[in-house]
């Protein structure tokens, strides 16, 4: 069920925004980017289905394939962030990037709680919510392209950043804690890891706002752009 909250968001969030996206005529390592991260949607979703269907023994197997194509991720997400960036350097030239940030955490996020997840493979109801958590971690671009498709407007508060990219976030969060608190089986492991989750996710809307995050963010899109 919550990986099928998670690809109606990716779905429709690119699907909205592929008009504006390709009308940029983007770069092959964006395509590949997206290629990579869409990638990592379906290898979690044909693990998902292959417990479902008791091939416990195929899904393991997987789980090491998982393991590398995660490592791929880890590369193709700064990539993909150096590539987007210098695309908007230049259609409007130099100028900070604030929202590095959440490109920055999105993917840390998605590496540590799958590292955790991989490290609590011996039991497996704590596996399976943090292997579901860490793909909950990269929700943000597909929820937040729905709503600046439908409200082209930028926040202006940190509770309004918090809210607009990481709506769906938290969303997911809630229903996955919802439901194992309804049936008895809330897991220490993904409280902790999901709180902690929603607390990087503040301080992330605080940091947008922070000057000194985007005077730096501007000394590394220069530096970038020489």
């Amino acid at each position: 069920m919550w990986l099928g909250i998670l690809w109606i968001g990716v779905l429709l969030g690119f699907g909205l925004d592929a008009k504006r996206f390709l009308g940029q005529h983007p770069p092959l390592l964006l395509h590949l980017h997206a290629t990579v991260f869409t990638g990592w949607m379906f290898l979690i979703t044909a693990k998902v289905l292959l417990v479902v269907r008791n091939r416990v023994d195929l899904h393991r197997k997987l789980g090491w394939f998982l393991v590398a194509w995660a490592c791929l991720m880890g590369v193709m997400g700064p990539v993909g962030v150096y590539t987007s960036v210098m695309l908007d350097v230049k259609a409007h030239g130099i100028g900070p990037d604030p929202f590095l940030c959440v490109q920055i955490l999105d993917t840390s996020c998605f590496l540590v709680l799958l590292a955790i997840g991989i490290a609590l493979r011996s039991n497996p109801a704590a596996h399976k919510r943090m292997m579901i958590l860490s793909s909950v971690a990269l929700a943000s671009p597909g929820f937040s392209r729905i709503t600046g498709y439908f409200f082209p407007t930028d926040p202006n508060t940190p509770f309004l950043f918090l809210l607009n990219a990481y709506y769906g976030n938290i969303l997911l969060i809630a229903l996955m804690l919802g439901w194992d608190l309804y049936r008895g089986r809330l897991i220490r492991s993904h409280v902790i890891a999901s709180i902690s989750l929603v607390a990087c996710m503040f301080f992330n809307s605080v940091l947008f706002f922070w000057k000194p995050w985007s005077d730096l963010t501007l000394q590394w899109v220069t530096a970038w752009a020489k």
